[in-house]
């Protein structure tokens, strides 16, 4: 009598569709914010904003060149003062060092640290559109030209 119950109380509970049920759907990303306004965001854009004015006279030069991976590099150091070289190579070692640590923050404070790759290419994109007409860029081969 025990085991008819049983069975007659499993029955009556809903029946479960696996082979029905729709996959789970991966839950949309939040958008990269760029501009957000995190103490460690803010203190990063702040430094590399002080050091553009001293590295725009190597950019205006010639002597400093922005790579498609988003970091500078030393163009035509050959032509340069030995002071003037150190100087720029200087510049260009924490340039490059705070860029990396701008994609950081910025992953750190969206929350994304997996969309590191993403935000290297959003900002990648900023840099180039920020890059004067005139000022040497870096393809990915090390060619140089001028920026139309």
């Amino acid at each position: 009598m025990k085991r008819i119950a049983l069975l007659l109380a499993c029955l009556a509970l809903p029946a479960l569709h696996v082979e029905a049920a729709e996959p789970v759907k991966a839950a949309a990303k939040p958008a990269i914010n760029l501009d957000i306004g995190t103490p460690s965001v803010i203190v990063v854009k702040h430094s590399l904003a002080q050091r553009t004015s001293r590295l725009v006279r190597f950019y205006e030069a010639g002597e400093i060149a922005l790579g498609t991976d988003g970091l500078i590099y030393l163009r035509d150091g050959l032509k340069m003062s030995l002071a003037k070289r150190q100087i720029a190579e200087k510049l260009i070692d924490v340039e490059n060092l705070e860029r990396k640590a701008l994609i950081q923050a910025l992953a750190d404070s969206n929350g994304r640290r997996d969309a590191e790759p993403e935000i290297w290419e959003l900002m990648r994109a900023r840099w180039h559109q920020q890059w004067k007409s005139g000022w040497w860029l870096r393809d990915a081969e090390g060619k140089w030209s001028r920026k139309p």
